[in-house]
C-alpha cells in the first residue's frame, strides 16, 4: 500500500510537472508574441515620428522679437532687401513643411536669398509676441505660417495667407516663386515701370 501511494504520489508530481512545463512553455510562446508585437509597434511608431530634420527650431520663443527684427531690417538696407517674416511656430507642420520646401529647391532658395532677409517670428503658448505682432496688424488672423513683407525702412508692406501658397497637401513651388518675385525690391522699384 504505501508503494502505491508513492507511485501515485510520484505520478500527482509528474501531472503537476508536466503542466507547469507547458504552462511555462505557453507563457515563453506568449512573451515571444508579445515581445515581436513590441517591437513591430516600436517600428511603426519610428517611422511617424520626426526626422532629424523636422526636428530643426526654426523658430526661438526666447528672442526679442522687435530687437530681431530691427536687426533684419538694419540688415536688409544695407544688402538692398527686404524683410520677410515668417510667422509660426515650432509646433507648427505646415511652417516646417514651408521652411523645407523652399531649402531644398535650389530655385526657391536663390530668389529668397537675393530678395529678403528671413525673420522666423516665434508664436506659441509660452510666448505669442503679441506686441509686435499687434505692430503688424494682427497678421495671425490668418492662421500660420504667415507671411508679413517689410521693406527696407521696416514698414509692412504686404501680408500673406499661407493658404493661397499651397496645393494639394502641400506648397506649390510655383506659387511661392510667384509671391517672392511679386514682393522684391525689383518688383516694388518704381523705375521698373517710368518707361
Amino acid at each position: 500500500m504505501f508503494l502505491s501511494i508513492v507511485i501515485c504520489v510520484f505520478y500527482e508530481l509528474k501531472i503537476l510537472i508536466c503542466s507547469t512545463l507547458k504552462s511555462l512553455l505557453i507563457l515563453n510562446n506568449m512573451m515571444k508574441y508579445a515581445l515581436t508585437i513590441f517591437a513591430l509597434m516600436l517600428c511603426v511608431c519610428s517611422s511617424f515620428s520626426q526626422t532629424n530634420d523636422d526636428n530643426k527650431k526654426l523658430y526661438n520663443p526666447e528672442d526679442d522679437a522687435k530687437v530681431e527684427i530691427s536687426k533684419a531690417v538694419k540688415k536688409a538696407k544695407e544688402e538692398g532687401k527686404y524683410v520677410l517674416l515668417q510667422i509660426g511656430g515650432n509646433w507648427c507642420g505646415w511652417c516646417k513643411a514651408f521652411d523645407k520646401k523652399v531649402s531644398s529647391n535650389d530655385t526657391l532658395k536663390a530668389s529668397i536669398d537675393k530678395n529678403f532677409v528671413v525673420y522666423h517670428l516665434n508664436y506659441n503658448k509660452e510666448n505669442k509676441n503679441e506686441a509686435v505682432l499687434a505692430s503688424l496688424d494682427f497678421p495671425q488672423r490668418f492662421g500660420f505660417p504667415v507671411f508679413v513683407i517689410l521693406d527696407e525702412k521696416g514698414n509692412r508692406i504686404h501680408t500673406q495667407n499661407s493658404v493661397y501658397l499651397e496645393e494639394g497637401k502641400g506648397h506649390s513651388a510655383k506659387k511661392i516663386l510667384k509671391f517672392f518675385n511679386h514682393w522684391s525690391p525689383t518688383a516694388l522699384d518704381p523705375n521698373q515701370y517710368n518707361n
